[in-house]
């Protein structure tokens, strides 16, 4: 079947020349295919959007097209909506100059790190994966990187941080469509508004649960003190720079854990377990993410509230702790056969309208900053934003990271127990510093 459409020269979209992230290969040919890749799809997309008003139509055949696609099975499970089926469908149906035949499989966002490299002929033309898995897919020449649209669209959207988040080598391999971070949900019968603004204010009145023996929560205390996770003097990503828990700085923070730990206000629970006991009653705060938020509103009803993480108070000063936050993204196969169909169905997933649905049908917090801004009025929409643009921090992605989290398990462990004390507490940090730098193997 024919189909009417604006001509558009199909050829230059075809034969891209498609560059991978990593450095399989020639350093040299490698970059030269990114400069390619990013010319030539910057150059399509002008002609596609620059054609005068005295182009003619004429009756094209549409271009046949078989793409695959892997996403959470959630995503594709007709009892939540089948988000991404939906969209894909719609995509289709706004592009009539391509024909597309979709395949679907199933992967979870952190498993495509290790199950796009194992067969790149099998792996999926489109994917979504967390972005704390780039370097592993980027080492292995997986991903495209965006260039020309595509590019300036993402940046355009997005919070500068998830772009960071989603940035190798200098160059922006993903298509953000959510949020990974936590802020923190509270009774409003137990604290004000002010109140949440400080632990030690909450810790006077209630109950507050956060899993200091978990590495990823654990991380907003050091952080909030100037401690950093492969991140130089500016700021920026740094694999060299490696993991700073050491110094002063640290040590304030420990010093603060082993008193926080033996108060009786505060609790060491997991987000799983802090929602039963918010249930009960036998807590009014916790630390977690988007993902409970529709049970926590269910338990709270009116008194249901949302918050940014709280300030601690350090050598007398407020200090505004500081969470983790990573993307989850859209990816597009370097070895695609159809690399601007990929491509633009990777930003047409993380577009306004899909990231809308998203949300509606999935509960997934939305990171595309205009979307963000009219669904202000959600508690949620609205914390997770503030939390991501004003108070995370990028979570680096360098394979190193997986050195911390064990250390910190067992660390934080140590807090909690009482093993941790003001007299050891810069021996014990010291300690803890030097294994989060290390893989143990010698």
């Amino acid at each position: 079947m024919k189909r009417k459409v604006l001509a558009v020269t199909m050829a230059a979209a075809m034969v891209l020349g498609m560059a991978g992230c990593g450095n399989s290969g020639s350093g040299a040919s490698t970059g030269a295919a990114n400069d390619n890749v990013n010319e030539s799809v910057g150059t399509v997309s002008t002609a596609q959007n620059e054609q005068s008003e005295s182009s003619k139509e004429e009756t094209v055949e549409p271009v046949d097209v078989s793409l695959t696609v892997w996403s959470p099975s959630e995503d594709q499970d007709p009892e939540v909506g089948a988000w991404l089926v939906k969209m894909c469908d719609q995509f289709n149906e706004l592009h009539p100059e391509w024909n597309i035949t979709f395949e679907y499989g199933v992967c979870t966002e952190s498993s495509a790190k290790k199950e796009v490299p194992k067969d790149m002929e099998a792996a999926a033309d489109v994917f979504i994966y967390g972005s704390t898995g780039i370097e592993n897919l980027c080492s292995e020449n997986c991903l495209t990187e965006l260039g020309g649209k595509y590019l300036e669209e993402v940046k355009a959207n997005s919070p500068e941080s998830l772009v960071d988040c989603l940035t190798y080598d200098g160059g922006v391999y993903g298509v953000p469509i959510t949020t990974d971070t936590y802020f923190m949900y509270y009774d409003k019968s137990v604290f004000t508004d002010e109140d949440v603004k400080s632990m030690e204010k909450m810790l006077e009145k209630g109950k507050v649960a956060c899993p200091i023996t978990n590495g990823y929560y654990l991380a907003c205390f050091y952080l909030a003190n100037g401690c950093t996770f492969f991140t130089d003097e500016n700021g920026n990503f740094s694999r060299e720079a490696g993991i700073k828990l050491d110094g002063d700085n640290a040590v304030a923070v420990t010093d603060y854990l082993v008193d926080l730990a033996a108060n009786e206000n505060f609790v060491n629970a997991e987000p799983a377990d802090a929602i039963a006991m918010m249930r009960e009653g036998s807590v009014n705060a916790y630390f977690c993410g988007s993902w409970q938020a529709a049970q926590t509103e269910e338990i709270l009803g009116d008194n249901y509230g949302v918050a940014i993480v709280p300030s601690i108070s350090l050598n007398g000063k407020d200090t505004q702790l500081r969470p983790f936050t990573s993307a989850k993204a859209v990816g597009v196969k370097s070895t695609t056969k159809y690399p601007e169909v990929a491509l633009n169905l990777a930003l047409y997933l993380g577009s306004h309208d899909a990231q809308k649905a998203h949300y509606e049908l999935r509960g997934y917090v939305p990171c595309n900053t205009k979307l963000t801004a009219e669904l202000s009025d959600s508690m949620i929409c609205r914390v997770d934003s503030e939390t991501v643009s004003e108070v995370a921090v990028p979570r680096a992605a360098f394979m190193e990271m997986s050195y911390y989290w064990t250390p910190a398990e067992s660390f934080g462990t140590e807090i909690r127990d009482g093993v941790v004390t003001h007299a050891n507490a810069a021996e014990k940090t010291a300690a803890f510093n030097m294994s989060a730098n290390s893989s143990g193997v010698e």
